[in-house]
């Protein structure tokens, strides 16, 4: 018998800086606290620094600062949600968000996801924002937001 219901979406709900960010649950890669965070050197503010993760050094940023909708401070209780990359970069096949809260698993029917046309301009990394039910939630623009950490660690690197 399958679980899986057509007529929803399901997503992972974070607390970015002033604004609550809807995920694609598909791009999780993992969840975590207390993770130790390594900083780098002359990065954007909102390239926060580098985690290790299964091997790998996944750069972490603040989506707040990105999108310039607030800031989050990182402290010795930080969460992060680690995502799979999607642009097929070998080298960054991972990239993680700094969290204020638990990431929350959520699934909205289909007809419950309402495109929110309030803005005529959206920030960097942001697609689009949605209403779930009566409150708003961001769609992150995950392919800008890829290109904006493979912009920023290639101009480090140089």
């Amino acid at each position: 018998m399958s679980y899986a219901n057509k007529d929803e979406v399901r997503g992972v709900l974070i607390q970015s800086g002033n604004e609550r960010v809807l995920l694609p649950n598909a791009t999780v890669a993992e969840m975590m606290a207390r993770v130790s965070v390594q900083p780098l050197a002359n990065a954007p503010t909102w390239l926060v620094g580098q985690i290790a993760w299964h091997g790998w050094s996944v750069p972490l940023l603040s989506y707040a600062g990105l999108s310039g909708h607030g800031s989050e401070s990182l402290g010795s209780n930080n969460k992060v949600v680690v995502l799979k990359a999607l642009g097929g970069n070998p080298d960054l096949p991972y990239f993680a968000l700094l969290t204020q809260s638990f990431p929350q698993l959520i699934a909205v029917p289909r007809d419950g996801l309402l495109a929110d046309a309030s803005e005529e301009n959206l920030p960097d990394g942001v697609h689009m924002r949605v209403l779930l039910g009566e409150q708003s939630a961001l769609l992150p623009d995950l392919d800008a937001i890829e290109a904006a950490v493979t912009s920023a660690l290639a101009n480090i690197a140089a």
